[in-house]
């Protein structure tokens, strides 16, 4: 079982020729809205790849959140950990150029007040508790403890990177995935060079796995001395939200089946590279035959 402690939105997108620079006013023809959120974005690719999940977090009691919880619902996750919490719902909004790039702004609503503590009863040794970064740092490292009490593995994709002391943290998880920039922002704080490999080799000892994204170039990684390149397949970009959210519930999936690390970033890569060939974070999340079937084709 895969427990998801994290955040749920509601994303509002819409679609434009080029995003906005500071000051400027930009209009495209339409609006969609895709449930979202990077907690439920990498529940639901996780689902969808084939693990089973537990979601844990909030949504408001408005009219944004049933909408939020529509897509696990229909996938199957088990949503019985949800609140509803007195408030409003958290919502991003996104805009969409013609390249497939986005910008993104979140109001957090309910994700503001999720609570470790609701994590009592939902971890054991055979677990593994992912996490991201859109929740209170606070009760993300609450979250991790308690990972640590019942022996459950610990998924970390902080994303957004925290300001708060990350770096004491990572000793406690099994698998780090940033990107490249927030690879560099962590190697800052521990006084590292901006060196990918460097990043790798000193946080990638004893069992823990370190993975580095790197968009259309792929993943970086390592565990202990062996290290993994895997490039990503070229295929038709149409929106590249939500495929780090893909890329990590289908890693996690992979992980959680006890699949080798080579062949599970295999799979993450894939699942990344499907979901930018449709629009929308969890719209696009890819499903386990095909991840499967264009990660063989990965070298």
């Amino acid at each position: 079982m895969i427990t998801v402690f994290g955040s749920i939105n509601l994303d509002l997108v819409v679609a434009v020729q080029e995003l906005p620079r500071a000051g400027q006013t930009v209009s495209g023809p339409d609006h969609q809205t895709f449930p979202g959120g990077k907690g439920a974005n990498q529940a639901l690719a996780a689902r969808r790849a084939g693990a089973s999940v537990r979601m844990v977090g909030a949504v408001g009691q408005d009219a944004f959140g049933p909408l939020a919880l529509t897509n696990m619902r229909d996938a199957g996750v088990d949503l019985s950990a949800v609140r509803s919490l007195p408030g409003a719902s958290g919502l991003a909004f996104i805009g969409i150029d013609a390249r497939g790039e986005n910008q993104i702004i979140v109001a957090s609503g309910a994700n503001a007040r999720v609570d470790a503590d609701w994590l009592d009863g939902c971890l054991s040794d055979a677990d593994t508790l992912l996490l991201q970064g859109e929740v209170p740092f606070g009760q993300m490292t609450r979250a991790i403890g308690r990972a640590r009490e019942t022996g459950a593995a610990v998924f970390w994709n902080p994303a957004p990177v925290p300001r708060e002391d990350i770096v004491s943290s990572l000793d406690a998880v099994d698998t780090l995935v940033v990107n490249e920039s927030e690879a560099q922002d962590i190697a800052a704080r521990a006084g590292l060079a901006a060196d990918l490999d460097a990043f790798i080799g000193h946080f990638a000892t004893g069992t823990r796995r370190v993975v580095v994204t790197l968009g259309a170039k792929g993943v970086k990684a390592g565990v202990a001395g062996d290290r993994f390149e895997v490039a990503s397949p070229v295929l038709r970009v149409v929106d590249t939200t939500g495929a780090g959210d893909a890329f990590c519930g289908a890693l996690a999936a992979a992980l959680d089946a006890v699949t080798p690390i080579g062949r599970a970033l295999k799979e993450g890569v894939a699942a990344g590279a499907l979901a930018c060939m449709a629009t929308g974070a969890q719209s696009s999340a890819p499903r386990r035959e095909d991840i499967r079937r264009l990660a063989d084709q990965i070298v």
